[in-house]
Order: C-alpha cells, then structure tokens, then sequence
C-alpha cells in the first residue's frame, strides 16, 4: 500500500476484501465479500440470514440488505483509478431499493466495472472533473428470484486543489 500523500492509496484484492468483511457495519450486518476479481473489477457479496439480520417476519432486514450494496461500486471505482496513479474522491451520492419478495434464504449480490465503465468515468474526470452515475444491482435468493434491487448512483470528482482523497483506509 502506497503512503505517500501525492500517490492514490492502492490496496490489494485480498486486502481490499479482509478490511471491508472486518469492517463493523458489514460484519455486524452478516455482509461477507466472497469474492474480488483481478483489479477490484468485480465483487460477489453474500447477505447472511441470521439472528442479526432477521425482521420481525423471519425474512432479512431491508436495511441489511441496502447495506450490502451501499459501498461497493464507489470503492470499486476508488481503487480501480488508483490504479492508474488517479487520486480520486468517491462515494454513493444517493440511493434507492424496491423490496419484490421476502427474503427468506441468504443472498448474493453482484458488482461489476467494464472496461467501457472506467473509459466513460475517466472521460468524465477528465474533461468535467466530475463523474456521475447509476448502477443497479439485484439482491438474489438461493432459489435464483430477485428479492430487492438496488439502484446506486455514485459520484466521483477529482480532489480540490490541497484537497486528499476520500477513503475509508
């Protein structure tokens, strides 16, 4: 890891997963990274059914279910710029869920960053400084049906003058 303040702070893929299923409001959730992809590009996350994440009908807690689509594609894109030696500020901007079905079995959630992905938001930072965008992601059951979906839009900016990046690490 990088940490000289003018360099992006880099972390490495399994670093990146142990500091995030350590991290407090996904341990205590029951959210586990399972799996990272070369370069941060892709995430599979589980949602845990437990007595931690149960609501009063049996089923997981809406917000534990939001919880584990929260952070990702922002952290995702974090270290995909760092990467590239680009000290970014990155976060969720705003976000919605529409629950579709109980759930009562764990879930799984997918992250993914095409190659397109990164070349739209670097041409944004580039010529805007800025970067925004929506991203969906279902949350499934073990019976393959789609619970919830979440949608995330994620705001990226290049650092103010003076200014360091944002990141939790």
């Amino acid at each position: 890891m990088s940490t000289d303040a003018k360099q992006p702070r880099i972390l490495s893929e399994r670093t990146f997963k142990w500091f995030l299923n350590l991290y407090p409001p996904m341990l205590f959730n029951r959210v586990r990274i399972v799996e990272v992809g070369p370069g941060i590009r892709y995430l599979r996350v589980r949602v845990s059914k437990s007595l931690l994440t149960r609501n009063l009908h049996g089923s997981i807690f809406g917000g534990t279910i939001y919880s584990a689509a929260d952070p990702f594609y922002a952290m995702m894109y974090w270290q995909i710029l760092a990467r590239r030696g680009d000290r970014v500020q990155a976060w969720q901007k705003s976000g919605s869920v529409s629950f579709l079905k109980p759930a009562s079995t764990r879930l799984t959630l997918e992250f993914s960053l095409s190659d397109q992905d990164v070349a739209r938001a670097c041409d944004a930072l580039e010529k805007d400084g800025r970067y925004v965008h929506t991203y969906r992601t279902e949350a499934v059951d073990l019976d393959g049906r789609v619970c919830a979906i979440v949608d995330s839009e994620i705001y990226l900016r290049k650092p103010r003058s003076g200014q360091k990046e944002v990141h939790a690490f």
